[in-house]
């Protein structure tokens, strides 16, 4: 089993997390800049090659309901550019709250607001990654 690299997705930034190499604790990893796809899924492909990371997971931005909108529809996008760029398989996860979760979290551990703007990004990818573990692991429930 390898790392698992999470990416929050953004216009202007992207967070991302690493897991152990067990698969079960998310840590944050950096925040990038976005300048393009292109030069983002470069640089997610080489963090993935030198932490030697097995999986991506990739945050799916659903609507409240459930449903899909403009935004889902460009981190599909991004995702199939990154399975393409880096041969690994790519999963989509839900996100839903996740940078709000991480807001909540930062606020009660006292960080300034300026601070809370330059780390959200990672925080809400390490919330992502750390839900997806969960998910994954889990034991299943047979009925």
């Amino acid at each position: 089993m390898g790392r698992i690299l999470a990416i929050d997705y953004g216009v202007v930034r992207i967070g991302l997390a690493l897991s152990d190499p067990t698969g079960f604790l998310a840590q944050s990893l950096e925040v990038m800049k976005r300048i393009s796809d292109d030069v983002a899924s470069e640089r997610i492909a080489q963090i993935a090659r030198e932490r030697e990371v097995s999986e991506l997971v990739v945050g799916l931005p659903l609507n409240m309901n459930g449903s899909e909108g403009e935004k889902a529809e460009i981190c599909r996008s991004f995702a199939a550019k990154l399975e393409e760029r880096t041969g690994l398989p790519v999963r989509l996860f839900d996100e839903r709250l996740t940078t709000v979760a991480a807001q909540r979290s930062l606020i009660e551990q006292d960080v300034r607001r300026n601070k809370r703007k330059q780390v959200v990004d990672a925080v809400a990818a390490t919330v992502l990654l750390q839900t997806y573990l969960d998910f994954r692991n889990r034991p299943s429930r047979e009925v």
